[in-house]
């Protein structure tokens, strides 16, 4: 059925999962995979010292043709997700950043899960230009009040995809403009669609146009709100409150593609976006709120994989044993 593995791994269906309002969907973390399995350096390795001490050490991204990078995308960003205990939000769910306060008060992690993904989340700010004074800057708030469980004070979900394309090999900011703001990655997307960046690993089209494929990066907007990306062309350079995932599957069938993003209800989580065909057009995703459309779908400038690379991905093959 597309997902068989991962309704082996969780117990029941994802679709069931995102069905259910507020649900986080968590299982048990998932350690990340041995690097003869999975050659990927763990996000946490970039970093030094304790919480309200911490430092990072800014790492060499990978280099590789983005011809070479779809597969890689997709396998290091569930890695991540089975890491924060394979979680599942709905599709309306946006980063944090924008959420209203009392969800960020629900969302906030019990002290001991915050001190174990600490590492990680320090570590994806570590790949992005402002990553060294972002961190310095939270360990004001980690030697505050609230201690290890205080809130990022900045939000990562930016980050984390930056961290994704770091260590999946688009290195060069020519491929992949890493940022603490979605909009600097889209901006160049945009731009490559111009012919203005021409090494930009990603090309922007607006939702529905062009076939998604995992690997790809599905953009949604909340202030201001974008619907088509001649909007946000007419703003290039300008901040603007958005939001990207990874897509790592296509379920044709059920006219469903599943997408993991960070800083969702402050983790990383597995999202399922319903998604529409018109005549003669490739399916185009909705997030079920005019609040927040999905705008933007960067697509990768690769040949695409298998639309079911969640499935075959190495995390959620060792998880189900292999079945």
């Amino acid at each position: 059925m597309g997902v068989r593995t991962v309704v082996q791994l969780l117990g029941l269906t994802v679709f069931t999962l995102a069905a259910a309002e507020g649900t986080s969907g968590q299982q048990p973390a998932f350690e990340r995979l041995p690097a003869d399995v999975l050659d990927v350096v763990p996000p946490s390795a970039h970093v030094r010292g304790m919480p309200g001490a911490m430092r990072v050490q800014p790492p060499t991204c990978r280099s590789l043709p983005t011809a070479d990078t779809r597969r890689r995308i997709v396998d290091v960003a569930v890695q991540e997700w089975g890491f924060f205990g394979f979680r599942v939000a709905p599709a309306t769910s946006g980063g944090d950043d924008d959420a209203p306060e009392e969800r960020r008060r629900r969302s906030r992690l019990p002290p001991a899960e915050a001190a174990r993904l600490a590492p990680s989340i320090a570590g994806y700010w570590a790949v992005t230009p402002e990553g060294s004074w972002i961190v310095a800057r939270q360990n004001d708030r980690w030697n505050g009040p609230d201690g290890i469980a205080a809130r990022w004070n900045a939000p990562w979900s930016a980050a984390f995809v930056s961290w994704v394309m770091c260590e999946a090999g688009l290195g060069a900011t020519t491929q992949f403009q890493r940022a603490i703001a979605h909009h600097s990655y889209i901006d160049q997307a945009i731009r490559a669609r111009d012919g203005r960046a021409p090494q930009a690993a990603f090309v922007a089209y607006d939702a529905g146009e062009a076939a998604i494929a995992p690997g790809d990066l599905l953009c949604s907007s909340r202030r201001p709100v974008y619907r088509a990306i001649a909007e946000r062309g007419r703003q290039m350079g300008v901040g603007a409150r958005t939001h990207c995932d990874v897509v790592v599957q296509v379920d044709e069938a059920r006219r469903r593609v599943l997408a993991i993003g960070g800083n969702v209800r402050g983790v990383v989580s597995l999202k399922l976006f319903p998604a529409v065909r018109e005549a003669g057009r490739p399916l185009r995703v909705e997030t079920g709120d005019d609040r927040r459309p999905i705008f933007a779908h960067l697509k990768l400038r690769a040949a695409p994989i298998d639309a079911n690379a969640l499935d075959t991905s190495p995390t959620i093959e060792a998880s189900a044993g292999g079945g």
